[in-house]
Order: structure tokens, then sequence, then C-alpha cells
């Protein structure tokens, strides 16, 4: 066995790869119940790797999913200058996957309305927002699901804090702003450096965008940066990150709405897990955190 193994090392790196990528997608699905028996579920494939490895994973879990469901993949055409149209179809046909491609040129409304040099994302996420719930009611799809990844939604949290003065992430589930479709990203418990070997390995066709592609000076790229940047010096510090996304507890921090700090009585009993409040700060070094057995177990 040790012979095939040293053979090979590669192969077995991507075998657990494999296995890692489609346990975190199972068992975020099954966390929150994003995929339900019956549900036909809207894959929206941009051409960019992330939506690529969504739509492979959801490919193979379907085959042994306790729950049967069906997929659709949609594509907006957003009309940029050079869009290879002939990519999406013919990769989606070789793997045998229902698609819709939907063409509307939002590409000229976002270079008419944004000045040159402002950021271009909330328009664009706007128009295409709209298009795809629209899509999603024509098609009859149950379930939206997007690319977006672990990385992802903490750069969100980090762009909230830092922007909006807000403590505000990405949801892996959510209601549409519409009211009408039910949001779902099954890769919120996978790193983005494993969706980029596995995209290298399957060597999906990417397609680059030419709107937000193009633009190397955005907040969330210096975000992305800085948490690479700590997870270089400080491995593991990004699992944690993660982890206290939930983990949150409302009566340590200072929302009103959230908890009842005006009216707070005394009790005069024990709590487990209250605040020792002349106490000096607790041990913040290193320890188990359920997010690193998560991500980093094969």
């Amino acid at each position: 066995m040790s012979a095939v193994l040293n053979e090979n090392p590669s192969a077995l790196a991507i075998n657990k790869l494999s296995k890692r990528l489609h346990r975190q997608v199972g068992q975020a699905i099954a966390d929150f119940n994003m995929i339900e028996d019956g549900d036909k579920v809207m894959v929206c494939v941009s051409g960019g790797k992330d939506s690529y490895a969504l739509l492979d994973i959801l490919i193979n879990l379907r085959q042994r999913a306790p729950a049967r469901f069906d997929l659709v993949a949609v594509n907006l055409d957003q009309k940029q200058p050079g869009f290879p149209e002939h990519v999406l179809p013919e990769y989606l046909t070789s793997r045998n996957v229902p698609f819709h491609i939907e063409s509307q040129d939002t590409y000229s409304i976002v270079k008419r309305l944004v000045p040159e040099g402002k950021t271009m994302c909330s328009l664009c996420s706007r128009l295409r927002r709209g298009i795809l719930y629209r899509v999603a009611g024509e098609l009859g799809a149950t379930k939206i699901a997007l690319g977006h990844h672990r990385d992802d939604m903490l750069q969100t949290l980090f762009m909230n804090m830092f922007f909006t003065s807000r403590i505000k992430g990405m949801p892996p589930k959510l209601v549409s702003d519409d009211g009408k479709n039910i949001v779902i990203r099954p890769l919120a418990y996978v790193a983005e450096t494993d969706l980029e070997r596995w995209a290298a390995h399957r060597r999906f066709p990417i397609i680059p965008c030419s709107l937000c592609g193009s633009q190397t000076n955005l907040q969330r790229v210096q975000i992305k940066k800085m948490l690479r940047d700590w997870e270089r010096q400080f491995p593991g510090r990004v699992d944690n990150l993660f982890t206290a996304m939930g983990n949150v507890v409302p009566s340590h921090l200072m929302d009103r709405n959230l908890y009842p700090f005006t009216t707070l009585q005394t009790t005069g009993s024990v709590n487990p897990n209250g605040d020792r409040a002349f106490d000096e700060d607790e041990d913040c070094g290193p320890g188990p955190s359920a997010a690193i057995q998560l991500h980093r177990d094969d």
C-alpha cells in the first residue's frame, strides 16, 4: 500500500480533497436544511471556479443523497464584450445538465451609470439579482443555489464591520428580498483555496469577468488579502473566525434590540455562563476549534 501511495502522491491528495469538499457541502446542506425532497435547485453558473465547483459537487451528491432533487443550471449572459457564448452550453451539455441561458445587456447599463473608477459591484449585483429571481419563478425552481464560499462569507462580515458599522455577514440560507425565493449557499463550509485546487484538477473552462474582475482595488480584494495574510501568519485563525460566526453571544455585545440590557435584574443565583466582571480577559490562546476539525480533517 505504501509503495502505491509513494508512486502517486498527487492522486492521494486529490482523493482527500474530493472527500473533504463533498463532505463539507453535504454537511452544510444538512445543517441548514438547504435541499429538501422534491426540490428543483437552480444553480447559478457564472463561468467562475466557484459556481463550476458547486454544480460539479451537487451533481455528484445527487446520486447518493437521501433527498430526491432536480438541478437546472442558469447563466446570465450580461453581454460583456468578448464573452465566449459557446463555452457554458458546451460544458453543461457534456455534463448532461438541463440549463437555461438568460441574455440581458446589463453590462451596458452598468458601464453607462457607474462613473469610471467607481465600484461596479453594487449595481451589477442588483441587476443580476432581479433577473435571476424572475428566471427562478419562470423555471419553477424552489431553491436558488449560489457559489459563495467560506471566505466570501468572512470577507462580507469584515466589510460590513469596517465600512457600514454593522456585524452582518452572508448567511448560508435566506429568504430573498422579494420574499419569493429561498437562496442557499452549499459551499458555506468550503475554503477558497480548496476550490482553486479543485478547479485546476477538474479543468473547468473558466470565463473571466470583465466587470468586477477588472477592478483590482475593490474593498473586497483588500479584505481578502488581509485574511490570507492572517492565515499565513497565524494558521487556523480564519477557521476560528468562521466558527465564531456560528457562536454568537448577544449578551456580550451591545445590540439593545437583541438583548434586554435596559431591563436586566439580578437573579440571586449563579449563572455558569455569566461574565466575571472584575477578572482579566480570559485566556485567548489557541484551543480546539470545531471549524478547524470541519475544514482540515481528511
